[in-house]
C-alpha cells in the first residue's frame, strides 16, 4: 500500500489502529486543468456518442439492441469483478429461466435487474445515493458477497482493494474508513446536481472515479461504479436510450484501467485519467454504431432468406424473436408465436437447416436453440 503524501485528489490518514486510509477531496467546478489534447478527445468522444444514438435511432427495434448490449454489459463488468460465466450461459439460463442459475451466472442476472431498476426509476427519483442503494441488494441477491451488509452503506466494516486472498496490511488501497465515507458519498451527491459546468463526459469519468475511490459498499463497488456512467447519460439525455456500457474497454485495458484509479489517488493526475476514459467512451461508441449497422443488414438478410426458403409465414417473424431472445426452446418460440409445438418445432428445424440457429444443450428435451450468426456479431464467446 502507497505511503504518498497528500495530492489534489486526497490524502492518506493514519487510524489508530496502525492502518492508512484514502480521504478523498471532494469534487468541485474548476477542479480540472484542461489543455488541448484533452478538450480534443472531448470533442471526438462526443461525436462518437452522437453517432451512436442516431444509428440506434434508424434500427427497426432499437430496444433489441439495447437488450443485448445490456446483456453483453453485465457480463463484462461482472467479468471483471472475476465472473466466469459466458453469454451463452446467460443466454441459455434466460431460455429455461425455471432452472436454477448457477452463481456466477446469477450475478449477471443481478446485474441486469439492478440495471433495469436504476433506469425505470430515473422516470421519477434522480441520481442519487438513495437510488444507489435501491439498486444494490438486487445486484447482490443470492450471490458471492451477498451475505454481507446489502442495501446500506457499511457501518463499520473496513474493506480494502488487493490480490485474492490477500489481507488488509498487504492491500493495494485502503478506501476512507466509515465516517469519512458517509461525509463523501454526500458530497459526491451534491457535486452531480450542483456542478452544471463540467461537460457530462467529464463529469461521468470523475463521478466513476470518486466513486470507486470511497467504495461505499462492502461489496458491488466495481459494478455499481460502471453503472454510474450509463444512469448518468441517461438523466442528462445525451442519450436516448441507455447504449454506451464502457465495461468492455475497461476490460480490453484491466491492468491500465486500475493503474489510472491508483494514479489519480497517488499523483492527482485527474486529467491522465480523463484522457483514457475518454478514448473509451469514443472507442466504444464506434464499435457499438458499427455493430448497430451489421446488425441491420444481418435482420434484413435473415429475413429474406427465410422468406424465400420455407413456406411457412411465421419464419420471419421467428427471427425477429431470435433477435431479442437468442437462445430459445421450442417451447418458448410457439408461446412467443401463438402457434402449435409441433409448428414451431419444425420452423425451428428449419432455420437450423439454413444455418440460421443451432441446438446447444445436446439432449433430446427441452433443447435450446442459439441465434449464433447474432451472437457472433455482439462477439460473445461462444462455448458454453
Amino acid at each position: 500500500m502507497t505511503n504518498a503524501g497528500p495530492t489534489r485528489a486526497g490524502r492518506w490518514v493514519g487510524r489508530p489502529s496502525g492502518l492508512r486510509t484514502f480521504e478523498p477531496v471532494p469534487l468541485r467546478p474548476g477542479l480540472l486543468e484542461r489543455d488541448a489534447e484533452l478538450d480534443g478527445l472531448l470533442s471526438a468522444a462526443d461525436r462518437a456518442i452522437g453517432r451512436l444514438d442516431g444509428a440506434a435511432a434508424i434500427l427497426p427495434n432499437p430496444d433489441l439492441f439495447v437488450a443485448m448490449y445490456s446483456r453483453k454489459e453485465a457480463l463484462l463488468s461482472s467479468q471483471i469483478e472475476g465472473t466466469q460465466a459466458s453469454l451463452i450461459d446467460i443466454l441459455e439460463q434466460e431460455a429455461e429461466p425455471g432452472r436454477p442459475a448457477r452463481r456466477d451466472v446469477q450475478e449477471v442476472l443481478n446485474h441486469q435487474a439492478a440495471m433495469r431498476h436504476g433506469l425505470e426509476r430515473l422516470a421519477d427519483l434522480p441520481l442519487s445515493n438513495r437510488l444507489l442503494l435501491e439498486m444494490h441488494p438486487i445486484l447482490m441477491r443470492g450471490v458471492r458477497g451477498g451475505r454481507r451488509r446489502v442495501g446500506d452503506f457499511r457501518r463499520s466494516t473496513q474493506n480494502w482493494i488487493g490480490p485474492p486472498g490477500s489481507s488488509i496490511e498487504e492491500a493495494t488501497f485502503v478506501p476512507p474508513d466509515v465516517p469519512t465515507m458517509k461525509r463523501a458519498m454526500g458530497d459526491l451527491e451534491r457535486w452531480l446536481h450542483a456542478d452544471v459546468t463540467t461537460p457530462i463526459l467529464l463529469k461521468c469519468g470523475l463521478a466513476h472515479y470518486q466513486f470507486e475511490t470511497i467504495h461505499p459498499f462492502e461489496d458491488g463497488n466495481g459494478r455499481l461504479g460502471r453503472l454510474l456512467i450509463t444512469l448518468m447519460l441517461v438523466e442528462r439525455n445525451v442519450l436516448a436510450r441507455p447504449l454506451l456500457y464502457l465495461s468492455v474497454f475497461f476490460k480490453r485495458h484491466r491492468d491500465e484501467y486500475y493503474a489510472w484509479l491508483s494514479r489519480v489517488r497517488a499523483d492527482g493526475d485527474y486529467e491522465g485519467w480523463l484522457k483514457f476514459f475518454l478514448r473509451g467512451v469514443r472507442e466504444v461508441s464506434l464499435e457499438a454504431t458499427e455493430t448497430a449497422r451489421k446488425i441491420l443488414e444481418l435482420r434484413d438478410s435473415h429475413v429474406r432468406l427465410v422468406q424465400a426458403r420455407s413456406v411457412s409465414r411465421y419464419a420471419a417473424a421467428l427471427v425477429e424473436e431470435l433477435m431479442e431472445g437468442p437462445a430459445m426452446t421450442v417451447k418458448h418460440a410457439a408461446t412467443r408465436l401463438a402457434v402449435s409445438y409441433q409448428t414451431a418445432n419444425k420452423l425451428m428445424v428449419e432455420l437450423e437447416g439454413m444455418g440460421l440457429v443451432r441446438e446447444i444443450t445436446g439432449g433430446s428435451r427441452n433443447r435450446v436453440f442459439l441465434y449464433h450468426p447474432y451472437v457472433e456479431l455482439l462477439g460473445g464467446p461462444l462455448e458454453p
